[in-house]
């Protein structure tokens, strides 16, 4: 799809690439490591300073997976090799319990501290060691132990995608059942994600499954809008899960069926992806202050999420590429005209330009709220990908070559 003539693409590419680079990687390879009992630490005060040792699984597998993914698409860097190593080796001794589900947390040392009750963590280990076993080159030996990590956290995640939390599902059975959007997304990127271990049938039918459960069950039609609940056959449920609106899962979720329409030449699906984009930012952007809200009630109402109005990095990280991705796909001006005014506002309230890295919490008025780097939920993952993902699109909107390929 032709889009408009160049717009800055190239300068905007190395601002991306340079705050990648030069800023968010050195921060999380200066403090993250913990080199006497391996893995990472994740709890980062806005100096780098460690303030709390749990490790949990989903962030130490979602580093692995940055800097494997760095190795593989930028430059095959061995300090770069090495902290992926560094995690993989803790994760693949310590993450999963005789079954081969993923821990939610862990220790310091690495004993199991919190049940496997997320299926997230299987999904971001599958991913962790699917990047690992390319970026290790020609050791096959660790190549094809860190595939079969891969494989089997990929069918523990199909084994359990009907009930995610096992036993550890809180709710009573059969009293108003729900469906997630969050499996059938992230189980769209885990699958092109590995797609290289998995066989071509199983590949392209969970690709389509997806597809349908995204757009047949939670999309709204008439709003083209996703809702993060809904009854198992698609139906809206009154109540506060079934009105939930999470924009950022929503927008999210859509640059992975980008992804997946490119792979196909799918222009219809491209374009409905995009309108799924647009028709969330306008609902979801905050036009008094600025910014993209947390979460929404489709209907208006009060939302459960007491912090529904805070702004989060990695929505509106996302945001960016998935607007990116949708103008080259499909070169809607619509697109880019957002991604101008959700760079604007990204780019002048999150990054640190005194410490480094990224804040991640913001009230409604864009004033930080927690001066952290990393946490419970916020890792090496959701700034990293995003920079490199807004990198490759702009150098491909460019002309500076193929994506994914190195610089």
């Amino acid at each position: 799809m032709e889009t408009s003539p160049d717009k800055g693409y190239l300068e905007q590419a190395q601002r991306y690439r340079r705050a990648l680079l030069d800023d968010v990687i050195p921060f999380w390879e200066k403090h993250s490591l913990d080199r006497e009992r391996g893995g990472f630490f994740t709890c980062l005060d806005r100096g780098g300073s460690v303030y709390d040792t749990d490790k949990f699984v989903w962030l130490q597998a979602r580093q692995v997976w940055t800097f494997s993914m760095l190795c593989n698409q930028v430059e095959r860097r061995g300090s770069w090799l090495q902290v992926a190593r560094h995690g993989a080796e803790f994760l693949a001794r310590c993450g999963s319990d005789g079954d081969g589900n993923w821990y939610f947390s862990l220790t310091r040392d690495g004993s199991p501290l919190v049940q496997p009750y997320n299926i997230f963590s299987d999904c971001f280990a599958a991913i962790a060691f699917g990047q690992y076993s390319r970026a290790v080159g020609a050791d096959a030996a660790l190549k094809a132990a860190a595939g079969d990590v891969a494989i089997r956290a990929y069918r523990n995640i199909l084994a359990r995608r009907d009930s995610p939390k096992g036993k550890y599902e809180k709710r009573v059975p059969g009293v108003r059942p729900m469906r997630s959007l969050a499996l059938p997304m992230i189980l769209s990127n885990v699958t092109q994600e590995i797609g290289d271990l998995l066989d071509p049938g199983v590949y392209e039918r969970t690709l389509d499954e997806c597809l349908g459960e995204i757009f047949s069950l939670h999309l709204d039609e008439e709003r083209r809008v996703l809702h993060e609940y809904v009854a198992p056959g698609g139906g809206r449920l009154d109540c506060f899960e079934g009105r939930l609106l999470n924009p950022g899962h929503g927008i999210e979720a859509m640059w992975f069926v980008m992804d997946i329409a490119e792979a196909r030449n799918d222009g219809a699906l491209a374009g409905r992806a995009v309108d799924v984009v647009l028709s969330t930012l306008e609902i979801g952007w905050d036009a008094e202050f600025g910014g993209i809200y947390y979460f929404l009630d489709a209907k208006g109402r009060p939302p459960q999420q007491l912090e529904w109005d805070q702004k989060l990095w990695w929505v509106h990280m996302e945001t960016l590429v998935a607007l990116l991705k949708g103008y080259r796909l499909t070169g809607r001006e619509a697109c880019w005209e957002w991604y101008e005014r959700v760079s604007a506002y990204t780019w002048g309230h999150f990054p640190d330009p005194k410490f480094g890295e990224w804040f991640g919490y913001l009230n409604r008025r864009g004033e930080v709220l927690l001066p952290l780097k990393g946490g419970k939920w916020k890792g090496c993952f959701h700034v990293p990908r995003g920079l490199y993902l807004c990198m490759r699109e702009l150098e491909k909107l460019g002309g500076a070559g193929p994506a994914g390929g190195a610089p």
